[in-house]
């Protein structure tokens, strides 16, 4: 065990930074803070490169729902580890204790759930539906072991999200054991003995059959009927998939997600009826990615029917089910293409109305003019008098209005005032009455051509973004109520924003509103359109590189990040100087593919990686002086990560090398967390520790001259360590 026993004196000695531990805790043994002379270094020692290498040798549970199913039926007690990224004590269990034979002894009798909110894996499922477990975790999927912590922070955590963190639960869901903010290893595996005393004995499970393994939510069961089927012939996968589809007793969604995959026709096929008998959330999701592929209309109507009679009780089902309709669909109110072919014209008669539109007229249609002609002209006016403007539109058209002015411009040019005097849910009432008039359909009588365009781009624009966000808000609350809502809504939400993007004047923000909806929503490829001109468009744009890293981690990992970043710094048509921070954009995407090969205990190539991101931000800096602080900033975030990396890998003498650099480039940053949770300080306060064990005592009072070096700000814990905060202090 690690040191740190408890203390006899029962005075507490001066606790550097962190919380008392919990009462269970001080039951089994922990001491009220480090005791003299021991540092968090020494307790909780990093991990070595060899050692993150080691399998994770415990079996989690892939749902809090199968765990206490399990329970029930083996009468055994549930165990919830809770771990966070970063944090020291909980880089130690992950690293370190999870992967200990003696450790996962113990832990193997109970039924064990992993709680963490960080993903570690850009997805959950390679495209050919083979699962991408968690490289920390193991067994797990990312997406699996941060629903388990949704699930779990709602029923046990109080309200507090503190790692690391285990709770033992009996088979009833009541909690026995919480131990938490605990100084010490010893207290907590003394935890993991002591809660299996006095048990009754657990219950055997019945033999390995198909039909058991079938009805078992025990994931090792559920392993070995995935085996059986990636090892099976042709007909013994049949089998398989016929015992899911003709008796579903439980929902084995990752059979049938390699059958659905696969590249067997009359596999796939019956992997799809079976999948339709299904009813979890984990099925839903599955249906929704079968339903993104090319299938026979038949096919798709068996899994549309599917959704649909979920949708019944599911609001994501009913989602999915107006995914497929909506956007399939054209709006009733809004015709982009008309839009997009008319706006120049609009452009034109608007700036035609806005000059003679000067004065103030005892005619109606004249003071909506001079009131859509102030209300444009406001936005590009400077305070006081965008003020003024505002408010004389706001007459103008209250006067027009009362000599009986009315109808669809009218009611959007009120809308855009509105809009202006901060009142957004006044203006979105009057910009869904626009648009329902007719604002934007161009729709004349049968056989007649359509009407004119009569409004300002700009105040149309302002009742179509208006008109847009009103649907999706109403598609958002309505989904999480629990409520139906009508597939025409998403209609509407994409003949709005696309309406909008056609245009030349389009704000970056509209492009971004459109593509995380529809990311929201399900509707992945349209939004990768989406984002695509957007980027076209602006290209400087940081919010929407971020969505780009996104997606180029989720299509094919930090290769494929870096990759893409590579292309465009190779474009012939890359600007001179690199006005759009191009270099940057780059450094930083290698700075993410570091920590994703981190993550995966690759640290060859993350170190590759590392390099690339020092030598990327290093030629940002050279381009653009202006920007060379934020630069630096990030080349001591890329040099220490890469120094942490090299002490995990036993090159001690490189570690110094790149965290002395570090911490002399931008002492400032020396505070701030990278990707991984973890600082620069921390990393010089571990490299230190190992190379005083080493007997490196030349290299580590380097190290420790450096810190000293530091000022004083930065030696504060980041706001996420202290007290009271979830995570250990100091």
């Amino acid at each position: 065990e690690a040191p740190g026993a408890q203390q006899d004196d029962p005075a507490p000695p001066p606790v550097r930074g962190g919380a008392d531990p919990s009462d269970d805790a001080f039951e089994f043994g922990s001491p009220p803070a480090l005791p003299d002379g021991m540092t968090e270094e020494m307790m909780w020692p990093a991990a070595t490169a060899e050692q993150w290498k080691e399998p994770v040798l415990i079996q989690w549970q892939r749902s809090v729902a199968d765990a206490m199913e399990v329970a029930k039926r083996t009468r055994r007690p549930v165990m919830v580890a809770v771990n966070m990224d970063g944090e020291i004590a909980s880089e130690h269990f992950a690293g370190i204790r999870y992967r200990d034979p003696e450790t996962a002894e113990v832990m193997g009798e109970y039924v064990c759930v992993i709680a963490s909110v960080y993903r570690h894996t850009p997805r959950d499922y390679e495209p050919d539906g083979t699962r991408v477990e968690c490289p920390r975790f193991g067994t797990v999927t990312c997406g699996e072991h941060i629903q388990a912590e949704r699930e779990l922070y709602g029923q046990y955590f109080d309200g507090r999200r503190i790692s690391p963190r285990h709770i033992v639960l009996e088979t009833d869901g009541s909690e026995t054991y919480d131990v938490f903010y605990s100084w010490d290893v010893k207290s907590v595996t003394k935890m993991f003995r002591v809660a299996l005393e006095d048990r009754p004995e657990p219950i055997p499970s019945p033999e390995p059959t198909l039909e058991n393994l079938a009805r078992s939510p025990d994931v090792a069961d559920r392993i070995v009927l995935e085996r059986m089927y990636e090892a099976g012939d042709r007909e013994a996968k049949r089998r398989i998939l016929l015992a899911l589809m003709e008796e579903p007793a439980l929902d084995q969604v990752e059979v049938l997600r390699k059958g659905i995959f696969g590249l067997d026709l009359e596999l796939a096929r019956t992997a799809r009826r079976a999948l339709a008998k299904c009813e979890t959330e984990g099925a839903l999701d599955l249906m929704a990615e079968a339903l993104k592929v090319p299938l026979p209309e038949e096919e798709r109507r068996v899994l549309l029917d599917a959704v649909e009679r979920l949708a019944a009780t599911s609001t994501r089902a009913k989602t999915l089910a107006n995914l497929h309709s909506g956007l399939g669909t054209g709006s009733s109110a809004i015709d982009p293409e008309r839009i997009a072919a008319e706006y120049e014209a609009s452009a034109a008669e608007s700036r035609e109305r806005s000059a003679r539109a000067t004065e103030w007229s005892e005619d109606p249609a004249e003071l909506v003019d001079l009131a859509e002609s102030l209300i444009v002209r406001a936005a590009s006016e400077r305070e006081p008098y965008r003020a003024l403007m505002v408010r004389d539109a706001r007459e103008a058209l209250a006067e027009a209005a009362a000599a009986g002015a009315s109808g669809a411009r009218v009611a959007a040019i009120d809308a855009a005032i509105l809009h202006a005097e901060g009142m957004r849910g006044d203006a979105t009432e009057r910009a869904v009455e626009a648009i329902d008039a007719g604002l934007v359909a161009f729709a004349g009588a049968e056989g007649e051509a359509p009407a004119a365009p009569d409004v300002a781009p700009e105040v149309s624009a302002t009742a179509l973004r208006l008109f847009g966000a009103s649907r999706r808000a109403k598609i958002r609350a309505a989904y999480r109520a629990g409520e139906q809502w009508e597939a025409e809504w998403l209609s509407d939400v994409n003949a709005a924003y696309s309406a909008l993007e056609e245009r030349p004047d389009a704000a970056v923000d509209v492009f971004i509103e459109h593509q995380d909806f529809l990311r929201w929503i399900g509707a992945s490829p349209r939004a990768n359109s989406v984002l695509d001109r957007a980027l076209a468009r602006f290209p400087a744009d940081a919010r929407l590189h971020e969505r780009l890293r996104r997606r180029l981690l989720w299509e094919g990992g930090p290769a494929m990040l870096e990759r893409a970043y590579d292309l465009r710094l190779a474009d012939p048509g890359l600007p001179e100087g690199d006005p759009d921070q191009l270099h940057w954009y780059a450094g930083y995407a290698s700075l993410v593919a570091a920590e994703q090969h981190r993550r995966r205990s690759r640290f060859e190539e993350a170190i590759g990686s590392y390099g690339r991101a020092v030598e990327r931000f290093a030629r940002n800096a050279e381009l653009n002086p202006d920007g060379a602080d934020n630069a630096h900033h990030y080349i001591t975030l890329v040099r220490a990560g890469r120094a942490r990396v090299r002490m995990e890998e036993g090159d001690l003498a490189g570690a110094a090398e790149d965290l002395l650099a570090s911490l002399t480039l931008r002492p400032a940053s020396a505070g701030s967390q990278d990707g991984m949770g973890i600082t620069p300080l921390a990393t010089a306060k571990m490299l230190e520790e190992t190379l005083k064990v080493a007997g490196e005592t030349e290299r580590a009072a380097q190290v420790r001259a450096a810190m000293d070096a530091l000022p004083a700000e930065v030696l504060e814990p980041p706001p996420s360590e202290r007290m009271g905060s979830g995570r250990r202090g100091g």
